[in-house]
């Protein structure tokens, strides 16, 4: 009897906390202050364990960077990417016979779930992505750390049963505890959930993503302690005449991030059109990566070890840009062989690169107009990323909170937003949405569109219709049936049920006088409905067809008539669905 007591009243303790999460800003943001904390635990963690995996795998010193190390084995160098690529292949072909649901990131669960994710399936995505930048792939783990995040998130706001927006809101807290931890910048953080994850930034999402944000870095700081993940520059120095050839740098990042993500593409592409098994072609991608490894250890992981590298000594152009083109196409390697994991970092380390490959080749070119190296990098990084990942107040706020440098956030700010538009005009994607391009989904950022999708021809057809077989009517016979004022638009069928047509019950009865035939007051025989189709396709049809009325029909074969749908009606509905959903955003 106690025993059963005590779990009325934790049913009754949960309800109520779910009934002030719903109601109540207040608790809604300290849930996602909690869901920031669970980010950044899981981010200092997963960053924990690659760096253990470097450091076990490679033979590495504690705490150095593998990117940044010289002098590895070269065995090792061949092996382990080798290794790495052939457990994730296993891992990968297990999945595909085993876990057969499709594992739904962040930018397309907010897009177009409602902020649901699966943890179990995020949590698969993390070995993956750890198997692949643990063993040395040229690829970052914030793909790991978003993914996780807003997971949590998502699992968090289900137990609380919250509302589809607070459920967005929650992942996007998640993800930005997760980026704070990362890279201890909780701005950065914070905008990278409102830019990259919901789309959008409004002031109701405000304090429960920054709480989230805040949250990721009180775990990061209790954990570690540790300082800012760039440092320095903070005496660097900017004149109003460096902006015009930095505004240069930042259209250059943004084709060559188009060049870095359709190289990807290419490769993948390249990877399928050979008879190697899928299973074996991440292994295939290790040697590959091992043998540029050889020539220059920049290319390995992320890059944070290179980054650091670069940053703090003086390179040869010639040797700026073979590392370059060495890291892009080590990118193109790991991505395009199967490996899991993001661009985040390495579009950083390459725009810090081609940022000090310009400044050297203006100083060659155009020596009266000097740019400084240090500024130079600090750009490119902001607006190669930019490029890559999209985002400009994100990359701008972590350039600031790594450097201290507000001097030079202008000129950061100004390249990244040039970048972001060279890209929308010539590419229109970023990193992220353009896999979601090459799958056949048009999703072009995380704004929820998934409201918009759901609200289907199903859901708005009248299934009360009316109906008659063509076969042997005629117009009397249709008059008589349906009188004026008694229904306003008739479905003709033949006798197996399929649609026909559709007849217009005043056109009729004015067409009796002129003793015209059923047939030719047939409108529509070919612009019908389909269930499926979202409200804006629907619509589209209505244009083409010039019509009031459609008829919806199963499929295009049987041509079953299930339900009739106006256009009025559709309008209607789509503006009320709008004016909800706007409301929403802005807390109303």
């Amino acid at each position: 009897m106690h025993v059963r007591w005590s779990r009325v009243r934790l049913h009754a303790i949960s309800r109520k906390l779910r009934a002030l999460v719903r109601a109540d800003g207040v608790w809604l943001g300290l849930l996602a202050w909690l869901t920031g904390m669970a980010g950044g635990l899981a981010a200092v963690g997963i960053s924990t364990v690659s760096q253990h995996l470097h450091e076990v795998l490679f033979r590495l010193p504690a705490g150095q960077r593998l990117s940044g190390s010289g002098g590895l084995d070269p065995l090792l160098v061949l092996l382990i990417p080798a290794c790495g690529g052939l457990c994730l292949g296993v891992l990968i072909w297990a999945m595909v016979r085993w876990y057969r649901q499709p594992i739904v990131d962040v930018i397309e669960a907010n897009a177009l779930h409602g902020g649901r994710m699966s943890l179990g399936g995020s949590l698969l995505l993390l070995v993956q992505n750890l198997f692949s930048s643990g063993f040395g792939a040229s690829v970052g783990l914030e793909a790991s750390y978003t993914q996780i995040g807003g997971a949590l998130g998502s699992r968090i706001a289900q137990a609380f049963r919250a509302r589809r927006g607070d459920m967005r809101v929650l992942v996007a807290s998640g993800v930005a505890g997760g980026i704070t931890a990362a890279f201890n910048a909780p701005l950065a953080g914070a905008f990278y959930a409102f830019e990259i994850v919901l789309g959008s930034y409004t002031i109701p999402t405000l304090v429960p993503v920054v709480l989230g944000a805040l949250g990721g870095r009180m775990v990061l700081r209790m954990l570690t302690g540790i300082s800012p993940e760039f440092q320095g520059s903070a005496g660097l120095t900017l004149n109003l005449a460096d902006i015009m050839p930095l505004l240069l740098l930042g259209v250059l990042c943004a084709y060559a991030g188009i060049a870095v993500m359709r190289g990807a593409t290419l490769v993948e592409a390249l990877f399928r059109r050979t008879n190697i098994p899928a299973l074996l072609q991440p292994m295939i991608g290790g040697v590959l990566l091992g043998a540029l490894a050889l020539m220059d250890s920049h290319v390995l992981s992320a890059g944070h070890g290179a980054l650091e590298d670069v940053l703090e000594h003086v390179y040869l152009p010639h040797a700026l840009a073979l590392i370059f083109v060495m890291k892009a196409l080590a990118c193109s390697v790991s991505l395009g062989a199967g490996f899991r994991g993001g661009l985040f970092f390495a579009s950083l380390f390459l725009g810090a690169l081609l940022g000090k490959l310009f400044a050297a080749v203006m100083l060659m070119l155009v020596p009266a107009v000097w740019v400084s190296t240090d500024v130079s990098a600090w750009v490119g990084m902001a607006a190669m990323a930019v490029a890559i990942v999209g985002g400009p107040f994100t990359m701008t706020f972590l350039v600031l909170e790594g450097t201290g440098n507000l001097s030079i956030s202008v000129a950061v700010l100004a390249a990244a937003i040039l970048s972001t538009q060279v890209v929308r005009q010539a590419f229109g994607f970023s990193f992220a949405t353009w896999r979601f391009h090459l799958r056949g989904e048009g999703i072009r950022s995380a704004e929820d569109i998934g409201w918009l999708r759901s609200l289907t021809v199903e859901r708005l057809m009248q299934r009360n219709i009316h109906t008659m077989v063509a076969e042997g009517a005629t117009l009397p016979a249709f008059c008589q049936s349906f009188p004026l004022g008694a229904v306003s638009s008739v479905i003709v069928t033949d006798h197996a049920g399929r649609y026909i047509g559709i007849v217009h019950v005043p056109e009729a009865h004015a067409a009796l006088r002129r003793e015209a035939e059923l047939d030719d007051l047939l409108r529509h025989r070919h612009s019908v409905l389909l269930p499926h189709m979202p409200v804006q396709q629907a619509m589209t049809v209505f244009d083409k067809a010039e019509g009031d009325v459609l008829a919806v029909v199963s499929d295009r074969q049987s041509r079953a008539v299930i339900g009739l749908l106006s256009e009025a009606h559709a309008l209607r509905r789509y503006t009320e669905e709008f004016d909800r959903y706007r409301y929403d955003s802005r807390g109303a």
